[in-house]
């Protein structure tokens, strides 16, 4: 089953497929098309859920080495013990377990092509060290092995962290830093790009539905410009799916779809009135909101939360405390 099943390593992106008009998102496609000509390495800056790897396959889509492998890589994702193999291979018997004609890593998997390492920042330090030879020397050895293996890929990094922080932390190397940061995209959070949000909004609920009704096509999203996205794209994804499945059954008048829209975007809370005399109570309730995401996500954790919401943990306890 899990040859059948395989994933092929190819990328299925393109530049024409990320929706946007805002000048944030422009410009930023624009940057990412020069890079694509270039064959430096390439680390991709954003929050979780601005789309990274649709960045990063578009990237090599856009590249010479599009008709070669795209190997897409979740270093927080694989088990310490294994990434290593999982990288760069190994030889047969090398370890308990392992197959008895050996296997070929991820980076030579990747040979003429792209690799993107994902979440880079979770890399053990060891690993570090051993990915920064490769990098300069262009060649791996296999675990249990003699044979030196040449290779020729183009790196591209992602990361949700500040890595400057994390080399001034020590839980990263600072010459690994320099040799992935040779080219830096940073990925605007939904949140900067307000006036693409209807239409991602459309986009996902075409995807998921075809409800072409013209009068949802006409209905104010506003409620949605306003919201801050923590979750960025991923989280309207979350919303305009929750939405669908809110409208089954319903008859879709304007006033219907606005109150499913709110449901949808506050499951917690039904909104507050709008009226000028209680903007200040409205914005009140949506910070309480924003906080009480944040605290599920960090699973109560309120260092973690202060960390998803861009601010400090006093700053955190003192709204938590104002907003009792």
């Amino acid at each position: 089953r899990k040859n059948i099943t395989q994933k092929p390593m190819v990328a299925h992106y393109r530049f024409e497929d990320i929706i946007g008009s805002s000048r944030a998102i422009q410009d930023t496609i624009r940057q990412a098309r020069k890079f694509s000509s270039a064959d430096s390495a390439i680390l991709i800056h954003g929050e979780s859920g601005t789309g990274k790897e649709l960045f990063s396959q578009s990237i090599h889509n856009a590249s010479s080495r599009n008709m070669q492998p795209f190997v897409a890589v979740n270093c927080a994702a694989l088990p310490e013990s294994l990434i290593d193999s999982e990288l760069f291979g190994y030889e047969g018997g090398s370890f308990t377990g392992a197959r008895k004609e050996g296997k070929a890593g991820l980076f030579e998997q990747a040979h003429q092509g792209t690799i993107f390492l994902d979440e880079i920042s979770e890399l053990p330090l060891h690993l570090q060290s051993r990915l920064l030879r490769v990098l300069q020397e262009k060649e791996i050895v296999r675990i249990g092995g003699h044979q030196v293996i040449p290779i020729n890929v183009r790196i591209i990094c992602a990361s949700n962290k500040n890595l400057l922080e994390c080399v001034k932390e020590g839980t990263f190397r600072e010459d690994l830093y320099f040799r992935i940061s040779v080219l830096q995209l940073y990925l605007p959070p939904l949140r900067k790009r307000t006036e693409d949000i209807p239409k991602l909004f459309h986009h996902f609920i075409k995807k998921k539905n075809q409800l072409t009704s013209p009068l949802f096509e006409r209905i104010n999203l506003d409620i949605l410009t306003s919201y801050q996205w923590p979750g960025n794209v991923r989280e309207l994804e979350n919303v305009s799916e929750r939405f669908l499945v809110l409208c089954k059954g319903e008859k879709l008048t304007a006033q219907k779809i606005y109150q499913i829209l709110k449901n949808s975007l506050y499951p917690s809370y039904s909104l507050p009135p709008s009226s000028p005399k209680e903007e200040m109570h409205n914005r009140l309730i949506s910070e309480e909101e924003l906080i009480e995401q944040a605290l599920r996500k960090a699973e109560g954790n309120k260092e973690k939360a202060a960390e998803i919401l861009g601010i400090s943990r006093t700053t955190l306890w003192r709204k938590m405390k104002s907003l009792k």
